[in-house]
């Protein structure tokens, strides 16, 4: 009896130590829910807040204006223009950078002597600032100086004004957008290439999938759907977020022909000081990455989950 009434561990004790774990859980985890608040939450709770107010910046008051700011934005010009222009960068940019992240990375990965290098050379413009790029690409887009006019005179074809015309100015700053994000989405399809088994792909080769193509099919694309899905998230919500080169290239012109959303929001909030309007759209930017975000997790999730 002795020896069984030894071996029971008290309730009270088995109690305590679960209060412990949980309030040592807490106390790890409390800096970055102070941090979500102060810096995620609460902006966002004065954005919204703001939306619905005249205010702006340097003055003392404001007042509610209920909606009208949001029915401002749907007579807006400029800002269906910049949704316009954000839409079309989008358009090009993510599938572009997608499909030849992909492309690069299987040609990586096929490649074992210099492979170190390439995975380096083609990530450099990610870790790129694209400030201290500004020169270049404007040297490269140049009307009359610029490689890239040389090389159509070359053939015969009279080179644009690349960054200067309302015709070309979105698609050249789209050359940028890939340019910068092909080396982020070659590292991630890189890091799901390395998970697949290799055991598949002999297995495949045994069932007839002799060729590469076939073993893409067969094994590689869906393996890749998870890397693939979380490379669509990323890719099409850093391109609606494009700013940098907007504002450093071409400061939104000719004529708004390259205003994107996030440069309206700058222009309303820091240059006109209309906080309350810019925060209207910054709800409506907001309420667009949300959509989005919700649509490619339910229809390209389901596709994982059916291959």
């Amino acid at each position: 009896m002795a020896s069984v009434t030894a071996g029971v561990i008290p309730v009270h004790s088995v109690a305590d130590r679960e209060r412990s774990e949980r309030r040592t859980a807490w106390l790890i985890a409390m800096p970055a829910i102070v941090l979500t608040i102060a810096f995620v939450i609460l902006p966002v709770v004065a954005v919204i807040f703001l939306g619905f107010t005249d205010f702006k910046l340097g003055l003392g008051k404001f007042r509610f204006v209920g909606f009208e700011n949001y029915a401002h934005l749907l007579k807006d010009r400029t800002f269906q223009k910049s949704l316009w222009n954000t839409t079309i960068y989008t358009a090009i940019v993510a599938p572009a950078s997608i499909v030849l992240g992909l492309a690069v990375a299987l040609l990586i990965e096929s490649e074992t002597a210099a492979r170190s290098f390439f995975r380096t050379a083609y990530f450099l413009p990610v870790a790129s600032l694209i400030v201290a790029m500004a020169t270049v690409w404007q040297y490269l887009f140049h009307p009359t100086i610029g490689p890239i006019n040389a090389m159509l005179a070359l053939v015969g074809i009279p080179g644009p004004n690349w960054l200067g015309s309302s015709a070309t100015v979105l698609y050249s700053l789209s050359i940028i957008g890939v340019w910068q994000s092909v080396g982020f989405n070659m590292v991630l399809f890189l890091a799901g290439l390395t998970a697949i088994p290799r055991e598949l792909y002999a297995a495949a080769e045994v069932d007839g999938a002799k060729s590469a193509l076939d073993r893409f099919r067969l094994v590689t694309w869906p393996m890749l759907g998870p890397t693939t899905l979380f490379v669509i998230t990323i890719s099409v919500t850093n391109a609606v977020k494009v700013f940098d080169t907007v504002k450093t290239l071409t400061d939104g012109g000719p004529n708004h022909a390259s205003e994107v959303l996030l440069f309206t929001i700058y222009q309303e909030g820091f240059v006109y000081l209309r906080v309350g309007y810019a925060s209207a759209m910054t709800v409506v930017f907001l309420a667009i990455l949300v959509a989005l975000m919700f649509l490619q997790y339910r229809l390209l999730d389901r596709q994982v989950h059916y291959t």
